[in-house]
């Protein structure tokens, strides 16, 4: 099976090329991986949230159930919208770290 994090890496150098979208990155919470997108529009286009459900990423608002109405979006910074996505293939299988 190959490396997921490789896999994450190389779907956000993909997606980063996409006009819509000013960077992208892969980071971690403290259980899940997720992808984030700063897009220039408020909305993403319907090819980049399709390629991401596609690489079995959600939005963080709805695996989260969090009461936003948008599936993804998690504020704006210096002028781009910014979107959140979890891998569901990984989900619950980080750790940031140990509190004794």
């Amino acid at each position: 099976m190959p490396d997921r994090g490789a896999e994450l890496e190389a779907l956000v150098d993909e997606l980063a090329e996409h006009r819509a979208i000013a960077d992208a990155w892969v980071a971690k919470s403290f259980t899940d991986q997720l992808v984030v997108l700063d897009a220039r529009t408020a909305e993403l286009p319907s090819e980049v949230t399709a390629t991401l459900a596609e690489h079995g990423l959600r939005g963080a608002n709805e695996v989260y159930d969090t009461e936003a109405r948008s599936q993804s979006f998690a504020g704006s910074v210096d002028g781009v919208a910014r979107h959140q996505f979890v891998d569901m293939r990984t989900r619950g299988e980080h750790q940031s770290y140990v509190v004794d």
